[in-house]
């Protein structure tokens, strides 16, 4: 499997990756962690690779906006998760393009493929997993009816996507993708987690599916409106400590504060402080196991009013103290 990357308006090849023979390794957990200086800018890659499925999280700074190409010729299933910035995914077989914008996702299947990039921001984060084909038929042949229909056309080696139109990214899926992550395992115990994470996140992107054609239709009706939700909740993280107050958030992002709270429950599944607490519960979780931050050093610096207020809430998310948290290898989800 092979990748390149080209700027269009200098046809210059930027970047040249052989990548990885997903279903040829060897047994066990690969991991991979590398950091590369290019001449268009730094790139950032974590990579865990086992019995046929590569995750993959990169992140790219770009130098200025630039204009790429991009082309594959491997044949496997991806789970894409465009966390930030746009990427523009050009299927060739039927000659179809996927617009992924901030905080969207889809399930795709294709021998070949390419598209365009088109770089605004200049900052890119990507999550992925790929999988050759028998590595997904291990995974998705006891799901329900859309990833089976998905299956088939795998099977007969025809392109194929989950949805027609991106799906939003989820508290849910962000809190899978997440765990992935920050996973602090070993060995066969990490590969085995990062497996049932794999599964998670592909029983969520098919929910995800599900209840964009359940659910009534939402308030959000353009582009701008969208990328006001997105906004909001970038705000919200980047003052997680003093948060803005509903009517403070809807003048900053610009739209009203009833399209604030209807559009966030429609984006990411729930309301704007359910998520700013799930969010600072998570990143306290984090803080415990890999820093030297005290309870009390991590309860300030996430805006909670008192230390026991922060403790209640991390033992009713976790079933464990915060105080309790340093000695323990697992945290119960």
């Amino acid at each position: 499997m092979s990748f390149n990357l080209k700027n269009t308006e200098k046809n210059e090849l930027l970047l040249h990756n052989q990548g990885h023979i997903i279903d040829d390794q060897p047994p066990g957990l690969s991991e991979n962690h590398s950091d590369t200086i290019y001449d268009f800018g730094n790139l950032t890659l974590n990579e865990w690779l086992f019995d046929g499925i590569l995750i993959r999280e990169s992140k790219i700074l770009f130098n200025e906006p630039l204009q790429m190409d991009w082309q594959g010729n491997f044949e496997m299933v991806t789970m894409h998760f465009n966390l930030k910035g746009a990427l523009d995914v050009n299927i060739k077989a039927d000659n179809s393009t996927f617009s992924f914008k901030n905080n969207q996702h889809n399930l795709m299947y294709g021998s070949e493929a390419g598209g365009a990039i088109k770089v605004e921001d200049l900052v890119q984060h990507i999550f992925m997993i790929q999988m050759g084909r028998d590595a997904f038929f291990r995974i998705a042949e006891n799901g329900n009816e859309i990833l089976k229909r998905f299956a088939d056309d795998v099977y007969k080696g025809k392109t194929a996507v989950l949805s027609n139109q991106n799906l939003n990214i989820d508290l849910s899926i962000q809190r899978c993708i997440q765990d992935i992550l920050t996973c602090n395992k070993f060995g066969a115990l990490k590969k085995m987690y990062l497996f049932s994470k794999t599964i998670e996140l592909l029983v969520l992107q098919a929910e995800a599916y599900n209840n964009s054609y359940v659910l009534p239709k939402g308030v959000l009706k353009t582009e701008y409106e969208r990328d006001s939700i997105i906004y909001a909740k970038e705000f919200m993280l980047k003052h997680i400590d003093f948060p803005p107050t509903l009517t403070e958030l809807s003048r900053i992002v610009g739209i009203n504060e009833f399209k604030l709270k209807k559009g966030f429950k429609e984006v990411f599944g729930t309301t704007v402080f359910g998520y700013l607490a799930e969010t600072r519960l998570e990143m306290a979780k984090n803080d415990l196991l890999d820093s030297s931050k005290t309870v009390s050093q991590i309860a300030l610096e996430l805006g909670y009013s008192s230390v026991q207020h922060f403790s209640n809430a991390f033992k009713k998310r976790f079933n464990i103290s915060p105080g309790q948290i340093k000695n323990q290898d697992v945290i119960s989800n």
